[in-house]
């Protein structure tokens, strides 16, 4: 054995054992000739090393550099000068022999939590990154999170069953990775968007209750929180409606927030439409741990429900941004009444970005002592102004902010200034878990520019019961795209529900479709022909012919719930190797080019344009 102990395991009861331990060189700190202290790190935490005057010689003889890997052998002692930063810090090892089981090149940046490398660098070289300490407590919880939902979904009867990756190419989201055959010249796998198709199948089979930790593939742009290949828990069940699903998954995410974080996660799941969402917070996944609901002055909606002509409190003031826009959306900033000059400039500015897109932004202050101060005086009254801020939610003291122009981009400004006022505020607290589910989404959306129906979420999503008649009983065929709002479809509701965590979607999925008529009618509304859905999907559609149980499933960001869990905005920190953001393996330089033999293997000519 080249060790007896790790380095993060021995304390004060261990004192006068023999000891072998083993493991990395973190610092080195020589005390005139006579001593040396090495702190030694392992996987398991850092032991201080004492090196007397005995064993100098042979240190000048050998100095030990950063990240040597060493073995020695001693005995445990009292350390003098104790720390209380490390679990270790109450003793050290008086050394008694060394080996250099390896030496190491001076590292491209230290090897500390503060380190001096940068995000490129340390990614190149990511295999001395995952030695510190911040990044191994991030992979740490990572292990801790798969462990936890592994445990739960085994004690309630779910089995690990694994899926292909090599699979047909049946591009309906994103974009898919291929993969060329050799043996079929001119044709190609695809790698996994999800196991969507086998986990249903296994249902048909009858494994009623199935999941995996599965990687999966996209071609898409990427982001702090999207990677090309990327891992989901995934799960479904037979023989269960929405409740069901609800409950159980549920159940998941409050047995890893005690397991992993030691949070007794005991409030009830707050349920929410989409509509609702929309109306409210701007987008499907709001961050309920604050208020700040959005109003739109020109529906006749307040933010509680009511029936309110509030439009005719901005129209016809003679100011066009209101006059003339298609929606007019105010969020009541709470206690912001006093922001200066330079402040709600600051605020204007952020929201002309060309990320947010809007032209400008209109303030109202609601001064504690009663009065109205705003950027459109001139066009409206101090009662006026009140009456804004009333209908708005608006109290003493608070700040209203108001963005204008057309609905959907209108809409997300809102929503994005929101966000950012929350986060300026410090209502988005970091170790603060709010979940929320989302439910009730159209099933569809219509895509204007292809003049055709799209599923919001994928095409094995089953409408609410009660909308299923409608599914059956219409032709899916349109006219034209100014009337698609008065085809039946537009109103058709999803058996579908997300998960969302402090504003991010963690977990999504629905009640699937399992009768062959109404998957076929599904992909008739989705443009395809007959032949096209018996060429993508007839595996699929035969299989229902075969008794197929009611089933519904659910899939968790895995990557996006490790990342929310332990603080941080990106998932890149909780993946041992990941990409960067152009997709890119810096430190295996891959995507790489192959050889011509290769091509020739496979039958493919390149052609770069």
């Amino acid at each position: 054995m080249y060790r007896s102990h790790t380095c993060g395991e021995l304390r004060s009861g261990d004192i006068n054992k023999e000891v072998t331990l083993a493991g990395w060189v973190q610092t080195v700190r020589k005390l005139g000739a006579a001593i040396t202290f090495i702190d030694l790190r392992d996987r398991y935490g850092i032991t201080q090393l004492l090196f007397g005057e005995e064993l100098s010689p042979l240190l000048d003889a050998t100095p030990l550099g950063r990240e040597y890997v060493i073995q020695i052998k001693g005995i445990v002692t009292e350390r003098t000068s104790k720390n209380a930063n490390i679990p270790t810090g109450d003793i050290e090892i008086t050394v008694q022999s060394f080996t250099i089981l390896n030496k190491s090149a001076v590292p491209p940046f230290t090897i500390t939590d503060e380190t001096d490398g940068g995000e490129d660098l340390r990614m190149k070289f990511r295999y001395l990154d995952l030695r510190r300490n911040a990044v191994k407590k991030n992979i740490e919880l990572r292990y801790a999170v798969s462990r936890s939902a592994r445990n739960y979904l085994h004690e309630n009867g779910f089995m690990d069953i694994e899926t292909p990756f090599l699979i047909k190419s049946s591009p309906e989201g994103a974009r898919d990775f291929v993969v060329p055959s050799r043996m079929n010249p001119g044709q190609f796998y695809a790698l996994p968007q999800s196991p969507q198709t086998f986990k249903q199948l296994l249902m048909v089979s009858g494994y009623d209750r199935y999941y995996q930790i599965v990687k999966c593939f996209r071609d898409e742009d990427l982001r702090a929180d999207r990677q090309p290949e990327f891992a989901q828990i995934d799960c479904e069940m037979s023989f269960v409606e929405q409740e069901d699903i609800l409950q159980m998954f549920e159940g998941l995410v409050k047995r890893v927030f005690k397991d992993v974080k030691n949070i007794d996660y005991s409030d009830a799941v707050q349920r929410m439409s989409w509509e609702d969402a929309m109306w409210n917070y701007g987008n499907d996944k709001p961050d309920i741990r604050f208020g700040m609901q959005l109003l739109n002055l020109k529906s006749a909606f307040t933010r509680a429900g009511n029936l309110e002509a509030t439009g005719e409190l901005i129209n016809g003031a003679g100011f066009g941004v209101f006059d003339n826009a298609e929606t007019v959306i105010a969020i009541a900033v709470p206690g912001c009444a006093e922001y200066s000059r330079k402040q709600t400039d600051e605020l204007t500015d952020w929201v002309k970005r060309p990320q947010i897109g809007m032209q400008g932004l209109v303030f109202i202050k609601c001064n504690p002592d009663g009065t109205f101060k705003s950027s459109v005086d001139k066009f409206y009254s101090e009662d006026k102004l009140k009456a804004i801020a009333t209908a708005a939610g608006a109290q003493s003291g608070d700040l209203l902010l108001i963005v204008a122009g057309r609905e959907e981009r209108t809409r997300k400004a809102a929503s994005e200034l929101r966000l950012e006022m929350g986060k300026r505020l410090g209502l988005r607290k970091a170790d603060e878990f709010k979940l929320l589910w989302v439910l009730d989404f159209p099933l569809f959306e219509y895509a204007e520019e292809e003049n055709r129906w799209v599923a919001r979420h994928h095409p094995f999503t089953s409408p609410k019961p009660s909308d299923i008649p409608v599914m059956i009983n219409n032709d899916p065929a349109i006219a034209n795209a100014e009337k698609y709002l008065e085809h039946p479809y537009s109103n058709i509701k999803a058996n579908a529900y997300d998960m969302v965590l402090n504003g991010n979607e963690i977990g999504g999925g629905s009640i699937r479709i399992f009768q062959r008529e109404l998957q076929e009618k599904m992909f008739a509304a989705l443009g395809m022909s007959n032949e096209e859905a018996l060429d993508k999907f007839g595996f699929l559609l035969g299989a229902f012919e075969y008794g197929a149980p009611p089933h519904g499933g659910l899939a968790f960001g895995f990557d996006r719930l490790c990342a929310i869990i332990g603080g941080s905005e990106s998932i890149r920190d909780f993946i041992a190797f990941p990409k960067n953001n152009s997709g890119r393996d810096v430190m295996l330089d891959a995507p790489a080019a192959i050889d011509q033999k290769q091509f020739d293997e496979l039958q493919i000519k390149l052609n770069l344009q």
